[in-house]
């Protein structure tokens, strides 16, 4: 990247050496808000999406209805070191914890479900 920069610069007059300096300058303060730019954009956001993962999955208990990234809705069961047990209608299932997505207030069921009677 730095090469590019430098290869887009006009060959250096011998007559000004403050022309260079501040050409130089400018070239540098360039490629540091670049880098400002991609932390704020990119680098910030996902580390906030991962602490807050890893804060769901920290506070999950027994009895908490979750929904999996696949879209399944269930309540956990038991939670182990590196899966967790759900219950979803009838049927039981063994899921790694990361997949866990989301997790329903009380007894929150998602809107586009059909309400049981």
């Amino acid at each position: 990247m730095i090469a590019a920069l430098l290869a887009l610069t006009p060959p250096a007059s011998n007559a000004d050496p403050n022309a260079q300096k501040q050409q130089m300058i400018y070239q540098v303060g360039m490629i540091v808000v670049m880098g400002v730019v991609f932390w704020v954009l990119l680098i910030r956001p996902q580390q906030k999406r991962a602490k807050e993962q890893a804060a769901l999955l920290a506070n999950l208990k027994p009895g908490d209805r979750v929904t999996t990234s696949s879209g399944i809705v269930a309540t956990v069961v038991s939670i182990k070191e590196h899966t967790v047990t759900i219950r979803s209608a009838d049927t039981k299932l063994e899921v790694v914890k990361s997949s866990i997505s989301q997790v329903l207030q009380g007894s929150e069921a998602p809107s586009n479900a059909p309400e049981s009677r």
